[in-house]
């Protein structure tokens, strides 16, 4: 609101009311119709019925600024209403240089000095600096007496008046013409790229034919099509013309949509006969245009329920919800999954192993070298076994089957045949061990019996005694058998042998047909050459034989 009422300093009220004591007994008051006549006033000129309060500069006073804003301080002086004091003062601001303005560069060349002058640098002759802080190269014999070669002053830089900004201004002083060096390098170096492709398409010209296509090129003249005959290039706006166009596919009026204006179908003109083009409308079914729609789906169900939410006015807050909404449901499953668990069981079911267990696949990435190091990433784990290892028993040091002797296994830490025997060290090596044939059958008998009645003695451990005494009975047949008999039957399991490994060795379509083959049981010699001929592959020294 605009004051009219005068600002006067103290002693100048004081002076007034001294006046107007000398002129009249007693001060002039408002009176209750000035006051009234003052607000209806100042109604009328907000209202825009009576014209607004002018300044001293003849600028017009907005009647709606508030009493404390335009009522000038008593000690401003002013003689009416006015806004200047709420304006920025002239004669407090602070100048400060124009965006043009900077310090200037390089050498002043307006003048051009012959003689030495005093006070000037000794090494170059320059008069803005001394020869302590002399740029130029120290030269053998100085200026100061060589009396030639005065290199002209520097330019005399100004005291710049910066403001805030300007001191923070990383572009202050910079020179846009420099930029067209950077513009005259970037055009240079694409016309010498230009020039050596040309030089390089002219090159494979002259070698080798041109195609049929590329030899009426120039001659080329289709519409929306731009040809360039030295660099080969086509570029197509329009549809290929070996295509059949959309709107032939189906000539049926009643079919799929054709837009002309932008040349799409909107469904496939040949459902069920051709897949090859499925339509425009796919697109929309793309992306994120599902999210969207589940999105808008999302908001008019919750405005069902009462929750005042819209997609486009406030999409983050409809985001915020729906992710809250969704967290609830998923507590709310894991919630109801877990309860139906602790009632009816099955939880052990559901965990499984992860998938890199399973499938034994992972995604680590090593590199070797090609002697076999590792160069980059980490060495594979070794797959432990579900065996103990490195477990002796009966103070054995190594295990069942490390010695070899006489067509048996032994322990290679006393030379004993025996399995699982107590090891008597380097003092068994001394003794000759007695082989499992010339053991008789009652200490085998007393073995297999003492360890059937031993706590800790394992399953194994009985069935290696068995295996044991039953060799020794098939031993026993053997020797009853006609010796001449077995000698037949091995040569003819060897001759067997040989000629699988000649049938194996040829062309799977040059060998002959088995159809005249006779089966028949076979003797007890031929199944006894067998198992003496079979190669056995869990035998340790099976590569050695």
């Amino acid at each position: 609101m605009a004051h009219t009422s005068q600002s006067l300093p103290v002693s100048q009220i004081l002076k007034t009311k001294t006046n107007d004591i000398e002129d009249d007994d007693e001060p002039k008051k408002k009176s209750r119709e000035d006051w009234r006549k003052a607000k209806e006033l100042e109604e009328a000129r907000k209202a825009g019925t009576a014209p607004a309060a002018v300044d001293e500069e003849g600028k017009d006073i907005n009647p709606h600024i508030p009493q404390y804003i335009s009522n000038a301080p008593w000690y401003y002086g002013t003689s009416g209403p006015t806004l200047k004091h709420q304006r920025p003062q002239e004669e407090h601001q602070k100048q400060f240089s124009g965006l043009d303005e900077w310090y200037q560069r390089g050498l002043d060349t307006s003048k051009i000095v012959t003689k030495f002058r005093k006070g000037a640098c000794e090494n170059c002759g320059a008069m803005t600096h001394k020869k302590k802080d002399c740029m130029d190269r120290p030269r053998k014999i100085g200026a100061k007496y060589s009396k030639s070669n005065i290199l002209p002053d520097e330019y005399v830089q100004k005291n710049l008046a910066l403001s805030f900004d300007g001191k923070r201004d990383r572009w202050s002083g910079y020179d846009p013409s420099e930029h067209k060096t950077v513009i005259e390098e970037f055009q240079k170096v694409e016309e010498a790229k230009r020039q050596l492709k040309a030089e390089k398409l002219d090159a494979e010209n002259s070698d080798e034919e041109e195609k049929d296509e590329d030899k009426y090129v120039d001659e080329v003249d289709m519409p929306g099509t731009k040809v360039d005959s030295k660099q080969r290039i086509t570029v197509r706006n329009l549809r290929i013309r070996e295509d059949t166009a959309k709107y032939l596919r189906n000539l049926d009026p009643n079919s799929a949509y054709y837009d002309p204006k932008t040349r799409s179908m909107r469904e496939n003109p040949n459902p069920g006969v051709d897949e090859t083009h499925q339509g425009e409308n796919f697109i929309r079914f793309t992306g994120d245009t599902k999210n969207h729609a589940k999105a808008q789906l999302f908001a008019w169900e919750a405005y069902e329920k009462g929750v005042d939410v819209h997609l486009l006015a406030e999409p983050t807050k409809l985001e915020l919800l729906k992710k809250e909404y969704e967290k609830k449901k998923e507590q709310f499953k894991d919630t109801v999954s877990s309860s139906v668990l602790d009632k009816y069981g099955g939880e052990e079911h559901l965990k499984a192993p992860p998938k890199t267990l399973l499938l034994a696949q992972t995604e680590d990435y090593v590199e070797y070298s090609r002697s076999g190091k590792i160069i980059k990433g980490q060495e594979k784990e070794e797959i432990k076994s579900k065996y103990e290892e490195n477990v002796y028993i009966n103070n054995h040091t190594s295990v069942w089957g490390s010695y070899w002797k006489g067509d048996h296994w032994g322990y290679k830490c006393c030379h004993s045949f025996i399995k699982s025997s107590y090891c008597l060290s380097e003092a068994g090596k001394s003794i000759e061990q007695p082989m499992p044939e010339t053991v008789p059958n009652e200490v085998l008998e007393k073995v297999a019996s003492e360890k059937s009645e031993s706590s800790s003695s394992s399953e194994e451990d009985v069935r290696t005694a068995s295996e044991k005494s039953s060799k020794k009975k098939k031993t026993k047949k053997i020797k009853k058998k006609d010796k001449d008999k077995l000698a037949e039957a091995l040569k003819a399991e060897e001759q067997q042998q040989q000629q699988a490994d000649h049938l194996l060795s040829i062309d799977e379509r040059k060998r002959p047909y088995n159809s005249m083959f006779e089966a028949k049981k076979p003797t007890e010699e031929e199944i006894e050459a067998y198992y003496l001929k079979r190669r056995r592959e869990d035998d340790p020294m099976n590569q050695f034989m």
